[in-house]
Formats: structure tokens, sequence, C-alpha cells
């Protein structure tokens, strides 16, 4: 331990804006799943950086490849060729089965390009106000649009008037999205995600997924899907929405897919592929040469090492795991999810948990309030998997025993 460091690691700074409720933790290195904090203290990671660490921390084969594109050149803009956003758009498209690719830098700016080139669709077909079915619950971004599109009253608060043309129906209730959007002919797109990570972990089911698709191709709307957390490898296919055997229009990207570097991307297939124009969008930053580099170097990594079938087997694994130590507890609403993306729905706010977690050496995620949310990195092994619920369940049933 560093004599110079404080044994507490103050939970705000007086030059930083208080936008984050942090605990009172430091990270200073990683290796594999784990982490330590600047006084020497261990985690296991079972969040990931909110399912960004595909490969863990520091793993043998990214930092060279980053270290050498560092060498090299880190950034230069659009005005030229970038070689590796070509080498990543190529397998973008062969991993999604899409056409073409724009590159960004977070979650968030995909998803706000998603909704432009909704908005140009419609100007395209002669539409003056282009609407956009949204769902309930949903997660988008912090931008006004993707704020606007998100489900959520609580993160809206304050930030009016909001951007018009949405329409919000509820999940998996395709009678309710028909009804919403019946003789409406202003409607171009259906915007969501294969499994709502903010929301709580919540799935759409695979006969919806179809449904949805049909019901795009039968009125030449966008069906525009955020894989922006469940993408990646996560549910053990390359995007969540692949089990259900359809192929989106536009699919937005980021997280996990430059493995800790910064990296978004906006996925099309041809209906949405030649919407954009020289001049319709931009980015200054996005598509850098480290950005790509890092892009290329996760997927690579990835299929050498199987962490697709990683992901679904020690998924499986955990998500077992839980059941069987939870089973039969009251105040266990629900253990639900898909891969390494699993929520645990408990009957109160549980929030507390992340800092219990954190107290025991486990780093975790409450989200909607009530879900106890696992990222975990990609490489985590079943063993791994064992000590996360070692860790975990007995915090949950503490927790729940103080309400009995």
């Amino acid at each position: 331990m560093n004599a110079a460091v404080s044994p507490f690691i103050e939970a705000a700074s007086p030059h930083t804006m208080n936008t984050y409720g942090r605990l009172p933790i430091a990270l200073s290195r990683g290796q594999g799943v784990r982490v330590w904090d600047v006084n020497g203290k261990p985690y296991l990671d079972a969040l990931a950086g909110i399912a960004v660490n595909t490969l863990g921390h520091n793993h043998p084969r990214l930092v060279p490849a980053l270290q050498d594109q560092v060498a090299q050149i880190i950034h230069s803009c659009n005005y030229y060729h970038v070689p590796n956003q070509e080498k990543l758009a190529a397998k973008l498209v062969e991993l999604s089965g899409m056409s073409n690719v724009f590159f960004c830098c977070t979650g968030l700016e995909a998803n706000e390009a998603a909704l432009k080139l909704a908005r140009k669709f419609g100007h395209d077909k002669g539409i003056e106000r282009p609407e956009i079915v949204v769902y309930e619950h949903a997660f988008h971004g912090r931008s006004i649009a993707t704020l606007s599109a998100t489900g959520n009253e609580k993160v809206q608060k304050g930030f009016g008037p909001l951007v018009e043309g949405f329409i919000r129906v509820p999940l998996n209730d395709i009678e309710a999205l028909k009804k919403a959007t019946q003789g409406n002919p202003n409607v171009v797109a259906v915007f969501f995600e294969t499994i709502q990570g903010e929301g709580g972990i919540n799935p759409m089911r695979v006969d919806y997924l179809q449904q949805v698709r049909a019901l795009c191709d039968a009125n030449d709307w966008l069906m525009m899907i955020d894989e922006v957390q469940c993408g990646m490898g996560r549910t053990g296919k390359w995007f969540a929405h692949q089990w259900a055997g359809i192929v989106p229009d536009v699919m937005p990207l980021a997280k996990g897919l430059g493995s800790g570097v910064p990296i978004g991307a906006v996925v099309a297939g041809p209906r949405a592929a030649s919407i954009f124009q020289p001049g319709n969008h931009g980015t200054t930053f996005g598509g850098n040469p480290l950005a790509m580099r890092a892009g290329v170097e996760t997927i690579r990594i990835m299929e050498e090492d199987g962490l697709l079938a990683n992901a679904a087997a020690v998924g499986a694994h955990l998500r077992t795991a839980l059941e069987r130590e939870l089973a039969g507890l009251a105040g266990v609403k629900e253990i639900r999810g898909q891969g390494l993306m699993i929520g645990i729905e408990l009957a109160r706010p549980c929030n507390v948990l992340t800092q219990r977690a954190a107290d025991a050496g486990l780093l975790i995620s409450v989200t909607a309030d009530s879900v106890v949310r696992l990222l975990p990195p990609l490489i985590m092994t079943a063993a791994e998997a064992d000590e996360v619920v070692a860790l975990l369940a007995p915090l949950i049933r503490q927790f729940l025993a103080e309400a009995a």
C-alpha cells in the first residue's frame, strides 16, 4: 500500500460536477476479472465498466496492440481514410448480415445517429413530421433526443420540453404496437433494446421480435435495434436479436466493441445504408485509429478465444447457481437475462447492495432501483462465476431478512 494515499477515497471532488453519486473507491489497476483500488484492496469485477471491458483488464494480446497503435498514430480526422475503419466495418457487416457502418464514440451518439436516420428516412419519403415507436422502461441515452426516446420519467425530469415525434408502447405486446400505430402515416421506425439494460434486464421475446420484423416489412418502417449494452457477444450471440433469427435495418453499438476504448457504431442494412450523404452527419473523434484498432483486436480475440460460447456457458452456470442459492427466498421476484447479462429483481429497492457488495470485494450495479445487475467480462470462468455467487447470495439473503 502506498502510504501517501488516503485509506478513504472521497465520494466526490470539489472540481468535478456531482453527477454520479460515486462509491468511495478509486480503482488503480486490473488483471483479468479482478481490479484493485488505490489502497490495494481487490475486487471481483462483475460489472465490466457497465458491459464495456469485454476482455477483462490488462489482456495480454489487446494491450500490446493498443501500445503499438499509440506509437503509430492515435487520431486523424475523417477528412482522410482510416484503413482500420474499413477493416472493422467489414467485420461488423460479416457478423451482422448488414451492409454499412458509421463510427462514432459512444452509445448515445450511435442512438442519436439512428434517430436522425429514421427522421431523414421519413423526410425522403415525403413525411414532414416523422414518428418513431419507442418502449416503456427503455434507455437510449441522455442527450435531449435520446432522453426523449427513453422511457424513464425520473431521468427525464427537469429537462423538458422533450423532443416530440415518439410513440411509446409496452414490451412484448404486438397488439398494443398495432393499435398505437394503426392508420398513422407518419410512423417511420420502431426502436428498442433486445434486452433492456438500464430498464431492469427486460428481454424482448423471440416471437415478439419476429412479429415486429414482419410488421416493419409490411409497413416499410425501419427496425432499429439498440444493441449498445446487450450486443457484442454478451448473450452468447454477436448480437442479442440474432437469437430470433432476424436482421434489423439499423443497429447502434458501443460499450463492449472496444473493450475499454471509447467507440460507437451504427450498422445499417440496405434499407438504411444510403440515407446519410456527405454533410448529413459527422463526428470529430469517431472512427479514429486508436478506437478502430481496439475494435478490430477485440473481435479478433473474441473469435480466437471462443468468447461467445464462453458467455453462453458461463452465463448459464452463473444463473443456475444464483437460482439454486436464492431458491424459495421471499423477496426474490425473478432472475432473468441471457448469457453474461443477468438481472436479479428483488421486491424492494436495493441500491444499498452496490456498496455492500463493494465492501465484500465484488463490483455490481443496481438498475431500475430493485434489480441487481451482473455484466461481467466475457472471459469469466465458471469458477469465477461461483465466486460471484458466494459473495453475492449472502448479501441478498441478509438484505431481504432485514425487511422481514
